[in-house]
């Protein structure tokens, strides 16, 4: 009988009890226990087979309690850093003063929209005589001018090279 038919249904039942409580896949404890005896063609498989998928367990716990999934990145907000807290700032600068050059009454608009007290549309209405209707179309034609103006803020690259 060939090995592999032979010890298929043991292996299988090992890493389907032991993959849970490693929590990995039972497929990926499978595989890791064939590397494994390809890798060293044991006098006993069936005894070693056992052995070795507690071994590839016991080496997924290990690991997975060593690692440690990704974090949010932080953003410049954080303030966790005096970097972080001088770009933010910056950016809250830049952005404050490319709105008081926008047209019409859009930096009374963006100002109050911009406030910390994060007013709703009906407060922003009330405090500027506007109908709470016409508040998101102009608004929208605002950030569209504010987007604009950023952007021509921003330097094309300089390209690489001799200019011909």
């Amino acid at each position: 009988m060939d090995l592999v038919t032979e010890l298929s249904p043991l292996l299988a039942a090992e890493a389907a009890a032991e993959a849970a409580a490693a929590g990995v896949d039972p497929a990926d404890l499978e595989q890791a226990v064939w590397v494994r005896l390809l890798e060293q063609s044991p006098a006993e498989p069936r005894r070693w087979m056992r052995s070795a998928v507690r071994a590839e367990a016991r080496r997924a716990r290990r690991r997975a309690r060593r690692e440690t999934p990704y974090g949010v990145e932080p953003t410049a907000d954080s303030g966790t850093h005096p970097e972080h807290r001088a770009l933010a700032a910056e950016r809250r600068r830049a952005v404050r003063a490319a709105v008081s050059r926008t047209p019409g009454r859009c930096p009374e608009l963006l100002g109050a929209m911009l406030s910390p007290a994060d007013p709703t549309y009906r407060e922003i209405a009330g405090e500027l005589g506007m109908s709470q209707g016409s508040l998101g179309p102009v608004r929208s034609r605002c950030l569209g001018c504010l987007r604009r103006m950023l952007t021509a803020e921003i330097a094309a690259p300089v390209r690489w090279g001799k200019e011909r």
